[in-house]
């Protein structure tokens, strides 16, 4: 059969995402964070937009008042200045502009935010005094230290290569024979360069594992200060560590030969250990959260309010602006000119929507969350993404998006928006309630246990259903594990 090339024309209907889509849909589910770097970076990019700077009241009324005194030397001349783009003489401009109150957008949009620059009173201190001191880095602590020792060259490069590649913890999980191959040293050298590591503080840096970890310590314990159940546990750690790590006292118990509560003292001691001794140093991985909303209650009512301390406050730039209405700019000009502006106007109306559909949503999570913010978790009611949705006519994924990366401050707290959000579990008298409710009746029933006669995953699941809530005995396992509770079989490996 012959091939040929034929022309056919089809027509079909297919859903496209405009780039202006796209980028309030980016926008929707961004941090505050990224926003916060998306307006700087389209202020650098587009040249019609400029960041807005708070002026004292003083200076504004003034301005005010310089401003009207300029209106009326010049007559009608402001008034063509504010007008739309469109009645400038361009008429393409005019289509661009038509729907679009370029007074009201650009001579105010988003005043009501903040300024971008914290600012403080001139009596007040400087912020920079008050600025903490970093934490001491695990390298720099432990390098200042080698520096104090009497060590020759090669000697104090081995040891700060072994420092280098210390884990954040503290472990040095490199193997001592790939150091020499990578330092082209011999291995003895590298074991008494890591000996001279490990007798740095703290006591138990650069241990190979946990076992020599605990070792390390306790040695140091007893160089400073004898003890026979010191010495009971660095036995326990040396010679039995692996019934140790999976709780077999009575097999301690006899290979060792010592009494039961000769073995609860020695556990006393290890159970005072470091695990991690390397998190001494460094800064810690917390990072301050800004919330997106907050919660007040106002005359007796939830006020949600969007927190836009710190967010820039962008503009049209005003000389742009007038540039565009000149007759005398060039074709080329005026053509870059408009599609900045079309540029920015869809900027600043995607991120106007997206304080608008976040406030939406945080108002609909308040709404029914209520009880929660009067009582606690205990109030929590069940949530899911469909019933928000549902409330404010949008599609789900709009609303996953916007929950993702938000925070809430409420009086109980800073939380993530997706935090209102739980499955139900059937209750007989209250209906549905939240699963973070039945977690926490688990963990209540757990702490107020007998120690000697733990309480399995079934006669927990029999408790609460006697408490009127149906649930089944693999799905209280489940919450048990996602707690980090051990099993009962583990919690009940005491010391008779």
């Amino acid at each position: 059969m012959a091939l040929e090339q034929k022309l056919q024309l089809r027509l079909a209907q297919k859903l496209v995402m405009t780039p202006t889509l796209q980028q309030a849909i980016k926008l929707l589910q961004v941090s505050r964070l990224e926003l916060e770097q998306a307006l700087a970076q389209e202020v650098q990019t587009n040249p019609l937009l400029e960041l807005v700077e708070e002026q004292p009241a003083e200076q504004e009324a003034l301005a005010g008042q310089t401003a009207g005194e300029e209106r009326e030397d010049e007559g009608g001349g402001g008034a063509a200045e504010a007008a739309p783009a469109g009645e400038g003489g361009d008429g393409s401009a005019g289509d661009v502009y038509g729907e679009v109150d370029l007074n009201a957008l650009f001579a105010n949009y988003l005043q009501d935010s903040p300024t971008v620059a914290a600012t403080w009173e001139e009596d007040e201190e400087s912020p920079l005094a008050n600025t903490p001191t970093p934490e001491q880095s695990l390298f720099d602590a432990l390098d200042g230290q080698l520096g104090l020792l009497d060590l020759d060259d090669e000697q104090r490069r081995i040891c700060q290569f072994i420092v280098g590649n210390l884990d954040p913890d503290g472990y040095l999980r490199t193997p001592v024979e790939e150091l020499a191959e990578r330092l082209g040293a011999a291995a003895e050298a590298v074991l008494q360069a890591l000996a001279t590591v490990q007798s740095l503080e703290p006591a138990g840096i650069a241990a190979r594992s946990l076992q020599e970890c605990f070792a390390l310590q306790l040695r140091r314990w007893l160089a400073g200060e004898g003890d026979r159940y010191r010495d009971l546990a660095a036995r326990i750690v040396a010679e039995d560590f692996d019934n140790l790590l999976h709780q077999r006292w009575p097999r301690i118990i006899k290979r060792l030969g010592i009494s039961s509560e000769e073995l609860r003292a020695a556990l006393e001691v290890i159970r005072r250990l470091d695990t991690r001794p390397g998190n001494q140093f460094g800064p810690v991985d917390n990072s301050t959260v800004v919330p997106d909303l907050e919660v007040r209650k106002v005359d007796g009512q939830w006020r949600v309010f969007l927190n836009d301390d710190g967010l820039p406050r962008l503009r049209i730039s005003p000389r742009y602006l007038r540039l565009l209405h000149e007759r005398s700019v060039d074709g080329q000009t005026a053509s870059y000119l408009r599609e900045r502006m079309r540029a920015a106007l869809w900027f600043l109306r995607s991120v106007e929507q997206r304080q608008s559909t976040i406030l939406k949503v945080a108002e609909a999570i308040v709404k029914r969350q209520r009880e929660f913010l009067e009582v606690g978790v205990a109030g929590l009611r069940p949530l899911v993404l469909r019933d928000i949705a549902d409330d404010i006519g949008m599609h789900e994924s709009t609303v996953s998006r916007v929950v993702t990366n938000k925070y809430m401050a409420t009086p109980r707290g800073v939380f993530p928006l997706k935090f209102f959000f739980h499955s139900a579990i059937s209750h007989a008298v209250e209906g549905d309630i939240s699963s973070v409710v039945v977690k926490e009746r688990i963990r209540e029933l757990i702490a107020a246990e007998d120690p000697h006669r733990p309480l399995s995953d079934a006669r927990v699941a029999r408790q609460l259903n006697r408490q009127g809530i149906r649930i089944a005995r693999r799905t209280v396992a489940k919450y048990r594990e996602e707690m980090g509770i051990p099993s009962s079989e583990q919690r009940g490996r005491l010391i008779k």
